[in-house]
């Protein structure tokens, strides 16, 4: 009985060696993974990069694992001149990846070391990029490219200072590609393919910003003031063109008032005559019309007229009788 105890027990206890030495000697590697093997801390055998199922000699070897995908580098915001001595803050990103596992895990290790490693290098070759071109160089994209739009401040600056930009000879995207081809070079011995190099951002220093953006509103002030003082000179000649029509109108307009007034006239006379012609009765009329028309205009508000009694005028005041006063109370008589 005690021997087929102990033979169970050997038994389990040699199954659950197996298992241990079987899950220390197998392991997986999914697709975005790559495998080095390491024995007492040194690579042993090629970097395992397929996908699946793989075995390693159990307790004495060690899997180390490096990423396979593309990673990416955002680099510091640093400081650096310009060929003109101009400071700038650059910020620059780039995307790498690990080509050749071995060389990158007996350089690097790891991928802490290889940021560092990238900061150094692509820092490096960005600023002595930047330190043999001008400013314009590292902003403008493109030598060929044409503005879509002309800027309406650079038409009013006469002295062709403003809005004109110096002519370029290569552009941000050849300062791109030269940091580029440069930096992949000196990161190839570490088994990493650089893939790319962009500038994020390139901003003025915070010393130099300021000047800058006084510069600039001086700038757009004296253009600023320019514009108004063509405007001011614009609406003067368009005030003055007014006057003038408005003359022009009025006068026209006084002309044929008076032309209609006169053929009003002449054709008020003609009906006066031909009635004054058809009978002594409406010929009468007419004379006393008109004088009746005249009253308003010479005797109105406190004007002193003096007339002689043979006036024609006169005659019809003189045939104004003054009413009778009432009967039974004579001027003067009444109560107190």
């Amino acid at each position: 009985m005690n021997k087929k105890v102990f033979s169970g027990c050997l038994t389990a206890i040699l199954v659950m060696a197996g298992i241990v030495v079987l899950s220390s000697a197998a392991y997986t590697v999914n697709m975005r993974e790559q495998v080095i093997i390491t024995q007492f801390g040194d690579p042993k055998g090629p970097p395992v990069t397929e996908a699946g199922l793989h075995f390693k000699v159990p307790f004495i070897q060690k899997i180390n694992v490096i990423e396979k995908r593309i990673l990416e580098w955002d680099g510091p915001r640093d400081q650096m001149p310009t060929k003109e001595k101009t400071l700038i803050m650059v910020d620059t990103f780039g995307r790498w990846q690990i080509t050749d596992p071995l060389k990158y895990f007996q350089r690097l290790r790891d991928e802490r070391s290889a940021q560092s490693r990238l900061d150094d290098i692509l820092g490096s070759e960005t600023r002595n990029t930047i330190a043999k071109h001008e400013l314009i160089e590292v902003i403008r994209t493109t030598k060929d490219r044409d503005p879509i739009q002309v800027d309406e401040l650079a038409k009013a600056d006469l002295g062709g200072v403003v809005g004109v930009l110096p002519e370029i000879s290569r552009g941000r995207t050849a300062l791109e590609t030269d940091i580029l081809e440069e930096s992949r070079v000196k990161l190839e011995e570490f088994g990493i393919e650089l893939l790319d190099v962009r500038f994020k951002r390139v901003n003025y220093n915070q010393s130099v910003e300021r000047q800058i953006y006084q510069r600039m509103m001086s700038e757009r002030k004296q253009i600023a003031e320019r514009f108004r003082s063509e405007g001011a000179g614009e609406a003067a000649k368009i005030t003055g063109q007014m006057e003038k029509d408005l003359n022009v109108i009025e006068s026209e307009a006084y002309r044929k008032v008076q032309e209609i007034k006169g053929e009003a006239d002449g054709e008020a006379t003609g009906i006066y005559a031909a009635a004054y012609n058809q009978s002594p009765q409406a010929a009468e009329f007419y004379e006393f019309s008109r004088t009746m028309e005249l009253y308003p205009l010479i005797i109105g508000g406190k004007s002193t007229v003096v007339l002689s009694t043979d006036s024609d005028l006169f005659k019809y005041l003189k045939q104004v009788q003054p009413d009778p006063l009432p009967q039974g109370d004579p001027i003067g008589d009444g109560e107190e």
